[in-house]
């Protein structure tokens, strides 16, 4: 699949992808991941356009990866944050896609946390949008580029051993790398705590685990998650050193994983807690490329978007 034959106006999800499409958002941001060693890191691909950053719910390390984004393709960007956002003073979402419309835009990044958000204003908008993030939804750049992260590492994706740990029922990154990674052919384990874990989501072609050690034997990668304190609305464990002695990994456990296992984390880490420091900046940590490898996937995804704008103008 060429660039040429990317027609979606949104990127909203990984579910709603191909496996073609997968494969030619993650070609693109290979050729994108170059530009960062440049002297000069920028190209011109999306001059004269703009784009509007619509984070209504905190995000440091997204927020400024799309900024970069769009700023190495030459584009314009203007950022709006969730406090003393209209939103926050009662306006409508209608509303506000109104009033984003009227600025004619050329992309609109959003993230919400409410699930569906990013679709209702694609709905509304002429413009491409972009899900940085919704609720417990889905978070599709950070799937692709957890899974750049790995190809380059392991050089495939299909038949590899992934275990993700943590609070799986809060996590939308889980969900966007389970229908990625299973789409492409790695087997997913998940563990976390039973009152961590939603009932059915074996239904998604992954395995379950109560235990971190079962999950992470022989894994090939281990992604470790943050506790989504924010989202939950209950006690779901006794304390923070409780989850941390059954649930964290340090270098004991991660002897456990294939000897040649990398580890990620979608950040912001709690160390620790999910992760000791002693692994999180081990050798085997690649959490730091993952950041970068999220500016190229974010380019790959404007870029694209921009092409099929431009085949339906």
């Amino acid at each position: 699949m060429t660039a040429a034959a990317w027609t979606r106006k949104d990127l909203l999800g990984i579910a709603e992808l191909s496996v073609d499409e997968i494969e030619l958002l993650l070609s693109t941001a290979e050729s994108f991941a170059e530009v960062a060693s440049r002297p000069v890191k920028k190209v011109p691909t999306l001059r004269g356009k703009s784009v509007v950053n619509l984070f209504l719910e905190p995000s440091t390390r997204t927020r400024v990866s799309f900024e970069m984004a769009a700023q190495r393709l030459s584009a314009d960007v203007v950022n709006f944050g969730s406090e003393g956002s209209s939103q926050s003073k009662g306006e409508t979402l209608a509303d506000t896609a109104a009033t984003i419309a009227s600025m004619s835009p050329d992309f609109v990044i959003v993230r919400h946390a409410h699930a569906g958000v990013p679709a209702q204003l694609a709905r509304r908008l002429r413009c491409g949008v972009i899900n940085a993030g919704d609720g417990a939804h889905e978070h599709p750049t950070q799937a692709l580029l957890d899974a750049l992260t790995i190809r380059r590492h392991k050089g495939r994706i299909d038949g590899l051993t992934v275990a993700m740990v943590g609070d799986i029922t809060h996590s939308r990154v889980v969900r966007s790398n389970i229908h990625l990674l299973t789409r492409l052919g790695a087997r997913v384990r998940v563990a976390g705590p039973r009152t961590m874990v939603p009932r059915g989501i074996t239904e998604l072609g992954v395995e379950v685990h109560h235990a971190v050690e079962p999950a992470l034997e022989g894994a090939d990668v281990v992604m470790m998650l943050r506790l989504q304190l924010e989202r939950q609305r209950s006690v779901l464990f006794p304390s923070l050193g409780e989850y941390s002695r059954l649930f964290g990994l340090d270098a004991g456990r991660l002897e456990l994983a294939s000897p040649d296992a990398i580890v990620l984390h979608p950040g912001p880490m709690n160390r620790n807690v999910e992760i000791t420091s002693e692994v999180a900046d081990g050798n085997r940590s690649m959490i730091l490329e993952q950041v970068g490898h999220g500016v190229a996937v974010r380019m790959a995804a404007l870029y694209l978007l921009a092409g099929a704008r431009e085949a339906r103008a």
